[in-house]
């Protein structure tokens, strides 16, 4: 099934596919889940099912965490299903109710307890299932049709030989090339374990696909995940270390919420190499999704124009900088005026003695404690007590391994990033994101300021060039290699190329009500949703948002909507009159696709209101816990598919959007 399914815009729903529950599931959502789903949309009209990503990730929970590219995970496998399970009902009834009655999955207890269960079933089979695997086998065509499943199968059976460790910690097979994973997968000894990884994927893979065929025959599309980056830890950077920086670690720079940035611990693509590849790789990762998907969603998409890198020595992202971008040149700072001592001021630390005597103050022994600081980190710069870092520090990870107590670590951390430039090469130097709220900056007269910004601003410029250069490039080669259609997710500090891009490949961009706002006019309004670009996908909320009932009584500027919404805002307890009047008026949005979170739609009935408002998100950025990415509908689909209040009333949402005059231009961006 190809985008667009319908004529006009249209309207979806947006879920983990473990937050749903059927009387066939054990204690988490599975593909076989998305038929049940399927036919309650084509019930309601809703067209699209929109999914988190379903790759395997192991024993984290974050989907976005993947241990592969290509694998799904096999907490979604319906057992019952596999013709290998037959004998094992009992088993499968005692496994159901252990989890039944969970609010929130247990994500590590569900996945031990089916893996382990397969692996019995695997076991008695074992003997049919490598017959399969023979020649002229359906197992073994599938093998041949799926090559990166034989790197996956050394990499999990390597991975479960080492109790789940990260692969840096297998010793000499902590180094992998071609060669050696062949040889591996060849070994007679290994074949059954490996063969056991394979065979998950199989029927994954049948039952995905099943999915997706049943939901096209619906006329319901399925919109798929793809995350930009891949765990440090998978299969894809084991197997594949040519395609990744190693010294680099992607995040996002500080703002209000992350002060200190975000360090995500993932590394970047080596861009150059994989060009070489002609993007083989991301290709092949795609024509896999195109097996179940008609559309997919591009995680991140700023991260293909550039990506924030920290180096590996530090552990917050403050000091990282946009990759690839033009830098500042020694020479370039000469020619404004700044001679070696002004770019040292500027570029490294420099510390007061006194502070570091007051920062270890409350210790006992304040003075040993302060020449302890002095020994292992820091140099004096002539007779003054003015110190600078040893040359042996080249991080926050450095100081951490020098011995001292937590509270001057902390200290000597925030001196270490308490700078305006930052050298990442011989004579190379980018502005620190806050370079302004340093202790350098203000000591630089009012001149020095102007020419330092002029020449800031010159850079910043000249590198939006190659980065639409490279956005394009990049986002071409994904959108020619399938015929999915490709929606971006391009939050936050946007540059101008992106949406530019965008617009001229095709790709849809992404509108959240609460973050649509005209950030730079008095009062800040809200973007009227008639207002949005037909080449878009609008939502109310996303997986790392508050719902919509959390937001519009904690958080929202109600107020500031009465223009969008009208007197709907003057509700202070969001009720399912309140969801009829916000949800309709983001259905009234100009995008082409406008997406729901199930639990969003939920509250269109009064009865399926959790008594815990913040119990209903899926994810709460920053965290981690057990409550992240464990989120599960509380009653199973059946149920309010077959409530006739409540399918009504979805249906009016999606009838308001589709009464709705077709927009009188497509343009991708305002």
């Amino acid at each position: 099934m190809r985008f667009p399914p319908a004529a006009q815009r249209i309207t979806g729903i947006v879920t983990p596919l473990s937050a749903l529950r059927s009387d066939s599931s054990i204690g988490v959502g599975e593909f076989s889940d998305l038929m049940e789903l399927g036919a309650f949309c084509a019930e309601t009209g809703l067209k699209v099912i929109q999914l988190l990503p379903v790759n395997d990730s192991g024993f984290q929970s974050s989907p976005y965490s993947a241990l592969s590219a290509f694998a799904l995970h096999p907490l979604y496998l319906r057992i019952g299903d596999i013709e290998e399970a037959a004998a094992f009902t009992t088993d499968l009834r005692v496994l159901r109710d252990r989890f039944e009655k969970a609010e929130r999955f247990p994500f590590g207890d569900v996945l031990r307890a089916k893996l382990d269960l397969l692996a019995r079933i695997y076991a008695k089979n074992a003997a049919k299932i490598a017959v399969d695997a023979g020649k002229g086998g359906s197992l073994a065509s599938w093998i041949a049709e799926n090559e990166w499943v034989t790197e996956y199968a050394v990499y999990r059976r390597l991975k479960e030989a080492h109790a789940s460790a990260h692969w840096k910690e297998w010793g000499t097979q902590s180094v992998a090339n071609a060669k050696d994973i062949a040889k591996l997968w060849k070994d007679p000894k290994l074949h059954k374990e490996h063969l056991f990884w394979v065979w998950l994927q199989y029927h994954l893979d049948r039952q995905f696909s099943r999915a997706a065929e049943a939901l096209s025959e619906l006329g319901v599309a399925l919109k798929g995940d793809l995350p930009i980056l891949m765990n440090e830890d998978s299969c894809d950077v084991w197997a594949h270390p040519e395609y990744f920086r190693h010294d680099m670690s992607a995040g996002a720079p500080p703002d209000m919420y992350s002060p200190l940035g975000q360090n995500w611990g993932f590394p970047i693509y080596d861009w150059d190499a994989l060009k070489h590849d002609d993007y083989s790789w991301w290709r092949k990762r795609l024509l896999v999704a195109d097996r179940y998907y008609s559309a997919y969603r591009i995680d991140h998409v700023l991260g293909f124009f550039r990506i924030w890198a920290t180096s590996c020595n530090d552990r917050a992202a403050m000091l990282g900088r946009f990759i690839p971008s033009v830098p500042i040149e020694r020479a370039e700072l000469e020619a404004i005026g700044f001679d070696s001592g002004r770019i040292r001021w500027l570029s490294k630390p420099h510390i007061d003695g006194a502070k570091v005597r007051e920062a270890v103050f409350p210790f006992p022994n304040p003075e040993v404690e302060a020449g302890k600081v002095f020994d292992a980190a820091l140099s004096r710069i002539g007779g003054e007590d003015l110190w600078l870092f040893k040359e042996s520090i080249h991080g926050e990870i450095d100081i951490e391994g020098l011995g001292l107590h937590p509270s001057a670590v902390a200290y000597l951390q925030s001196a270490w990033r308490n700078r305006v430039l930052l050298e990442y090469e011989n004579d190379r130097y980018q502005a620190l994101w806050s370079y302004q709220d340093t202790k350098a900056y203000p000591t630089l007269s009012e001149d020095e300021r102007r020419r330092f910004n002029d020449l800031i601003a010159r850079k910043r410029a000249e590198s939006e060039v190659i980065w639409e250069k490279q956005g394009h490039r990049l986002l071409k080669a994904l959108k020619d290699t399938t015929p999915m259609l490709a929606c971006a997710e391009d939050l936050g500090a946007v540059p101008d190329c992106v949406p530019r891009t965008l617009g001229d490949l095709g790709i849809l961009s992404l509108r959240v009500l609460r973050w649509a706002r005209r950030w730079a006019e008095p009062g800040e309004p809200y973007v009227s949703t008639s207002d949005y670009p037909y080449l878009s996908v609008c939502t109310p909320a996303v997986h790392d948002s508050s719902t919509v009932r959390e937001w519009w009584e904690t958080e929202a500027d109600r107020y500031a909507l009465k223009s969008i919404v009208g007197d709907a805002a003057n509700d202070a307890r969001y009720s399912s009159v309140t969801a009829r009047a916000v949800l309709k008026a983001v259905a009234a949005a100009a995008s082409m696709i406008c997406v729901f979170q199930l639990q969003d739609l939920l509250h269109l009935n009064d009865r399926y209101f959790a008594a815990d408002r913040s119990g209903e998100r899926v994810n709460v950025p920053g965290t981690i816990n057990d409550f992240n990415w464990t989120y599960r509908l509380p009653m199973n689909i059946a149920v309010f598919a077959s409530d006739s209040d409540f399918t009504a009333a979805v249906k009016e949402i999606v009838e308001s959007r589709t009464s709705h005059p077709e927009p009188k231009t497509k343009k991708g961006r305002l």
